[in-house]
């Protein structure tokens, strides 16, 4: 395929678009099931239906683009499924705040009338993500895209739970749970988070009854709710306590006898030792509550304000002013004994970011099956998390797992079905018809008017979404090809809230009775960092810290954030956002697209595939050193690619991405090449060596930054047929040319022209510190070594240049005080005049460092638990680099006293 003229500059707005209009068109990125090619398939971790695009989701997107992308290439059948979440309690809350402003409440609307409002909310809102997604470059099979509330997920939703309360996994009951006041539904313990708060710790007194004029004192964070106390609890083994066995205490107010009671829950060692039990209130006091047989006072409601039962002064006060009010009034009895600072954890609402209260209420529990083979899934490496440390979080939350708080008081979301008879005991399993459908004399029965906690539907998403529990005979054949996936990308907060659980349904519900390996949903799970900004805080749309992922885009093009966002993000670790990431990014494009401009330039690309590129193009006979070691540090590029990828390593290639093609390419290769270029021999070498690299570079490059490199890769004709670049093989083509040339990675030859490189590099920084970086025409010495001057001979033309006419330096010239730097081809002095004080104190930091590496090294070499253990090779290089270091010390205390 011809390519086309490269314009000047490179401008991501004329790419972009047009690039990712020819992929839909194509069909490019739709997903096919084929036997005969190895599946590979992710599913997207589905954003807000609601939701933007933040830079969590560029991060986390951009990976999986990667991963999808690099399939392709590797020949593997690929689909990226897409999909939303309708986020029950988040889009909920959103709609009310909006209705409020119109006075309207959802309970005066009606179910049926407030969900109308929200689904006309959700379609003018929602899907805006998906369009973001597309800027961001990403290939999914949008055809494909699946939202959790469509009919058929819901009925997957629906059939699971129907599935597992028949196995009695799923029951009805009243229990202590987390209660948000603002959103007034309960929550499972991963939606409580726990923040750390400055308040106080009261300590006050309870009088004994039996003992008028004798006290208890006791410690708490929480005095609003000693209204609510039934008892105080002592530890049985505190001899403090012993000869109050049978005793009561007055409670304040309202005033009432309680008994002091016994029990182990009790930590002897936290204030006084006794604790005021509030059964109504605490998950703790709860269950002392029901050991004792304790009565249950509720004086806090649904909205976190106190009612009659704590008194009437008390009632419909917030809980926080209660708190003071409650303490000021202990101070006004006489039993405030002192009010301290203290710092503890409280649970914050996940979603509303109020303070949680432990609540009693009436809730739908799920008990988690298949938990031993959820721990052996990950443990025995069936699963594998990368990082793995995350696996011990993960087993260690299985070890300990309690039961989950399925149902939320809210509507917007999946109904439970279940359905109670009119007019009968609801607690009774016989009243109840749970089904998917519903009953067949609906007049007869109300359903429960609790909906599903959104966990509970997302839980399902690797195999619901192609169709289970009913697919039809083409799902069927897709599902069985697809499941289980390949990858996870995801955050690890949601480890709790969605790996775990998406572990625990494929194992339940995926083809029963088969190895465990055919049941799990993914085999490799990726847990990204999260993003902060240069102070470490979290970004957030609150904090104002977060920057528009499309402004970038705008700015700097997908491509420029992409590479900016990955090569900042190591493996686990938590981002620093900076935008000059995203800039350098921007960078490397430019560069990208001068080089292949510049190569454009020299004429047309004669030849398309790599058979034509490699065999009629190159004459052995003149592949020169700087042309085998160019082609020797892409080998180099694409076996540590490889290792990178498998490591699920993403910025350390995007590392050798801007090493090889910035440091190597252009800065060496194409400079050392130009003045080659006028020799017809080596002339067409060269080209050829040039279109290897570029060919083979974008390639590499594609998944990472797909817009310039499809661009690129068409311009230059690389395209046969007009195939995208995704679907060029990144294995067919390298290993043929070591193999045709006959030569592979020789680390001879490397180093000595590295040697050349290094020495190039470093007379051209000492040149731009003496102001003189233009000049060609000034003198240039040299105190050469053994290698100079075997350079001398091979590649003179070479090194003069890039470097200028160069002497032989004479003692004198050392003892001028030149200013100096040291190479690998010897010690190179500048001909110009140098300020003396600021190059003694640059040399002198430079053996500050110096000094440092070589003490690490000389340790290095006398610890014997190096020496005894590290292979024959690795400590020769240890101590061959150690010498080369000292020798370098002292030419550069040679080069301090001359200026001295």
């Amino acid at each position: 395929m011809a390519g086309t003229d490269i314009a000047k500059a490179y401008d991501p707005k004329l790419v972009e678009q047009r690039w990712y209009q020819a992929w839909l068109d194509a069909g490019a990125f739709a997903g096919q099931a084929d036997p005969a090619r190895q599946p590979f398939c992710i599913v997207i971790p589905p954003p807000n239906v609601t939701g933007v695009l933040t830079m969590g989701h560029v991060l986390n997107n951009t990976i999986q683009d990667i991963l999808a992308r690099r399939a392709r290439q590797e020949g593997k059948a690929v689909l990226w499924l897409p999909g939303t979440d309708h986020a029950g309690l988040s889009t909920q809350s959103r709609v009310e705040k909006e209705l409020k402003k119109e006075n309207l409440d959802r309970r005066r609307m009606g179910r049926e009338k407030f969900l109308e409002r929200v689904v006309e909310w959700r379609d003018k809102h929602g899907g805006i993500i998906i369009e973001q997604l597309k800027r961001l470059g990403c290939s999914c099979d949008w055809g494909r895209t699946v939202h959790t509330l469509d009919p058929a997920y819901s009925r997957a939703v629906l059939t699971a739970f129907v599935k597992l309360y028949n196995q009695d996994y799923i029951y009805r009951g009243k229990r202590m749970v987390n209660w948000c006041p603002a959103s007034q539904t309960a929550l499972s313990d991963e939606e409580v988070i726990p923040k750390a708060q400055k308040g106080s710790l009261y300590h006050m007194r309870y009088e004994i009854v039996e003992r008028p004029g004798e006290y208890i004192n006791i410690a708490t964070t929480r005095p609003e709710t000693l209204m609510g106390d039934t008892a105080v609890a002592v530890h049985p083994d505190d001899p403090r306590y012993a000869p109050l066995r049978g005793c009561h205490v007055w409670r304040p107010f309202p005033r009432a006898q309680i008994p002091i009671i016994f029990d182990t829950a009790v930590d002897k060692d936290f204030g006084s030792g006794a604790l005021k039990v509030t059964p109504a209130h605490d998950k703790v006091d709860f269950e002392i509550g029901q050991r004792h047989h304790l009565p249950i006072v509720e004086v806090i409601d649904a909205g976190g304000k106190l009612n009659e039962l704590a008194g009437e002064e008390f009632k419909g006060m917030d809980r926080f002013k209660a708190r003071k009010v409650a303490a000021e009034k202990l101070k006004d009895l006489g039993l405030l004994v002192k009010e301290e600072p203290y710092e503890n954890n409280v649970g914050f609402s996940e979603r509303a970011d109020v303070p949680i209260e432990p609540r009693l209420s009436e809730q739908w529990f799920l008990k988690y099956p298949r938990i031993e083979e959820a721990k052996a899934a990950v443990r025995d490496g069936h699963i594998k998390f990368w990082p793995d440390h995350w696996s011990k979080v993960y087993l260690n939350w299985l070890d300990k797992i309690q039961d989950w708080c399925i149902s939320r008081q809210v509507w917007w979301g999946h109904r439970i079905p279940v359905w109670y008879k009119k007019g009968a005991d609801r607690n009774d399993a016989k009243n109840r018809h749970v089904s998917v459908d519903g009953p067949s004399d609906p007049q007869n029965w109300e359903q429960d008017e609790d909906s599903l906690d959104t966990w509970a539907s997302s839980w399902l998403w690797p195999f619901a979404t192609m169709g289970w529990p009913e697919p039809n005979k083409q799902q069927a054949q897709e599902l069985d090809f697809w499941y289980p996936t390949s990858d996870l990308v995801t955050g690890p907060d949601i480890i709790f809230f969605w790996v775990a659980r998406m572990i625990i349904a494929g194992l339940e519900f995926m083809r029963p009775g088969e190895a465990l390996d055919r049941r799990i949903p993914f085999k490799n799970v990726y847990f990204t960092g999260i993003i902060r900004d240069k102070q470490g805080r979290k970004m957030s749309k609150s904090l104002g810290n977060s920057p528009d992922p499309l402004d970038l885009i705008d700015k700097y093009g997908a491509d420029g954030l992409r590479f900016g966002t990955m090569n900042s993000a190591p493996q686990g670790n938590d981002i620093l956002f900076d935008e000059t990431n995203v800039e350098l990014g921007r960078n490397f494009c430019n560069k990208l697209w001068n080089a292949a401009r510049f190569r454009q330039m020299q004429g047309p690309v004669t030849g398309n595939s790599s058979q034509e590129l490699v065999l009629k193009r190159i004459n052995k006979d003149f592949l020169d050193i700087f042309d085998r070691c160019m082609l020797g540090r892409l080998l180099a590029l694409d076996k540590n690619i490889k290792i990178h990828f498998k490591n699920y390593e993403f910025n350390l290639i995007t590392s050798e991405f801007y090493d090889f093609f910035w440091a190597y390419y252009c800065d060496w290769y194409l400079e050392v090449s130009k003045p080659r270029l006028q020799q017809s021999q080596l002339r067409e070498n060269m080209l050829a060596v040039q279109d290897i690299c570029l060919r083979q570079l974008l390639i590499n490059l594609h998944p990472f930054m797909p817009f310039i490199s499809e661009e690129l890769w068409t311009a230059l004709g690389f395209s046969p047929n007009g195939q995208f670049l995704q679907n060029a093989s990144c294995n067919e083509f390298l290993p043929r040319v070591p193999t045709h040339l006959g030569f592979g990675f020789n680390v001879v030859e490397q180093v000595r022209v590295d040697g050349l490189r290094i020495t190039v590099s470093n007379v051209n920084s000492l040149k731009a510190r003496s102001g003189v970086a233009n000049r060609k025409d000034l003198g240039v010495f040299v105190k050469p070594n053994d290698e100079f001057l075997r350079a001398q001979e091979v590649y003179p033309e070479v090194i003069s240049g890039l470097i200028g006419k160069i002497e032989i330096a004479s003692d004198s010239d050392g003892s001028r005080g030149l200013p100096s730097t040291l190479s690998p081809l010897g010690t190179f002095y500048l001909d110009v005049a140098v300020d003396k004080e600021a190059e003694c104190s640059r040399i002198g930091k430079e053996l500050m460092q110096l000094n440092k590496v070589i003490a690490s090294s000389e340790a290095k070499l006398a610890n014997e638990a190096f020496t005894s253990k590290a292979p024959a090779a690795v400590i020769e290089g240890a101590r061959k680099q150690l010498a080369e270091n000292q020798a370098k010390r002292e030419e550069l205390k040679r080069l301090l006293e001359a200026l001295k």
